[in-house]
């Protein structure tokens, strides 16, 4: 075994494990009430749902459309668009200082529908490229959504437990996509110098930008919703986007696409995050000050 095989595998293990790991943190720290809570607005649902699953993956195509891509960052842009709902909005809806009730729902409900909606749209969106629907929806099923309803069920069961393990299942996710990220970016490092020198890295940053501005437009003139649909739009689900991109086109530039947009895309959101939460705190402080004293 070589050690560029030795280090491919510790990517693909440490990758399955933190992405495991991190459903299972996300199950035992959910109840179903604050999942289902924040949806009971059916209008702003079905909004979400209509960008996440519509607009965004138009705007990728749209995107692979006026910039020339090769096939396999096309593959990447295209997962990516269809991979939505990510923990990563959490932290970016407290940073923004945003309707931290609204992003947990809406995360875990993006989240869901993107593992059944993945293998539906990815074979309709890469014509000409073989993709076995099958083994994508198993991956996704084993991978996310059963870790998150074992969470969710012992959470239900006993929140001591969950307690517990929800911090080290937490630590074990963080560490397994750390260590991905490192090995996978160290064994693709000459394919992401490359990518930008190409439209790659040009493609990735319109996708964001556009992906933002089309949540904060669905988002409505509620300062606390808009900043959630905002972030929540334009932070994709990149541990779906992994294990699609892992199990399918490991040996392609889509990985090391996705790779690269599993670090940009937080340190782009969080920083967008933490301006939106000084706009809102600026906002409050003027609003205090117009008040009329009583």
């Amino acid at each position: 075994m070589t050690a560029n095989e030795l280090f491919t595998i510790i990517a693909q293990v440490s990758g399955l494990l933190g992405i495991v790991g991190s459903m299972l943190a996300m199950g035992l720290g959910l109840t179903f009430s604050q999942i289902i809570q924040p949806l009971k607005n059916v209008r702003l649902v079905v909004l979400a749902l209509l960008a996440n699953f519509v607009l965004v993956p138009l705007l990728a195509y749209v995107i692979t459309l006026i910039i020339p891509l090769e096939d396999s960052l096309k593959i990447g842009l295209l997962v990516m668009a269809a991979s939505a709902g990510a923990p990563f909005l959490i932290l970016e809806a407290q940073a923004a200082k945003a309707n931290l009730a609204l992003a947990v729902g809406l995360m875990t409900l993006l989240m869901v529908v993107t593992i059944f909606y993945l293998p539906l749209v990815l074979p309709l969106l890469l014509s000409g490229i073989e993709v076995d629907a099958w083994s994508i929806a198993k991956s996704l099923i084993v991978l996310m959504l059963i870790p998150l309803i074992l969470g969710l069920v012992v959470k239900s069961a006993s929140s001591d437990t969950a307690k517990h393990w929800a911090p080290v299942m937490n630590k074990i996710g963080g560490l397994g996509i750390l260590i991905l990220l490192v090995v996978g970016l160290g064994l693709n490092a000459s394919n992401v110098i490359n990518l930008i020198g190409t439209g790659g890295f040009l493609a990735l940053l319109l996708f964001i930008v556009g992906s933002l501005l089309i949540g904060f437009v669905i988002g409505g003139r509620d300062q606390g919703i808009r900043n959630v649909t905002g972030l929540g739009t334009a932070q994709r689900n990149v541990s779906a986007a992994l294990v699609v991109t892992l199990g399918n086109f490991a040996d392609t530039n889509a990985l090391p696409f996705v790779l690269v947009a599993s670090v940009l895309l937080p340190l782009i959101l969080i920083s967008t995050a933490k301006w939106l939460g000084k706009r809102s705190e600026a906002s409050v402080e003027t609003d205090e000050a117009d008040a009329p004293a009583t």
